[in-house]
């Protein structure tokens, strides 16, 4: 009786040891978490990769020509900045203002 209550009483066992075995079993439970989410990313992958891959090469060979289209019809000495509108105005009545600014100057 005499030793329990001396190791109720003594520190490195009262704080000490629950908070190794926090340590320890927190490490291992990440360890677990972590692979959940490890393994739920690779089945995501293996849906459908012919699919994936088709779609892929087809987005990065004509993106670039589809970029350079649009950029190519643009006249950029006629471009004006136009500042969009602060989260406290109304967006389709500045909007409005700024065009008929616009218009008034052109």
């Amino acid at each position: 009786m005499f030793r329990f209550k001396a190791l109720q009483r003594n520190k490195t066992v009262r704080y000490g040891v629950p908070m190794l075995l926090l340590v320890v079993g927190g490490s291992f439970g990440l360890r677990e978490f972590t692979q959940i989410r490890y393994d739920a990313q690779k089945l995501r992958k293996k849906l459908d990769p012919a699919l994936e891959a088709k779609v892929n090469n087809q987005r990065q060979s004509h993106m670039l020509e589809e970029e350079y289209e649009k950029l190519k019809d643009v006249n950029l000495d006629q471009w004006r900045n136009i500042r969009g509108p602060r989260p406290w105005e109304d967006s389709k009545e500045y909007q409005e203002q700024q065009r008929a600014q616009l218009n008034n100057k052109g």
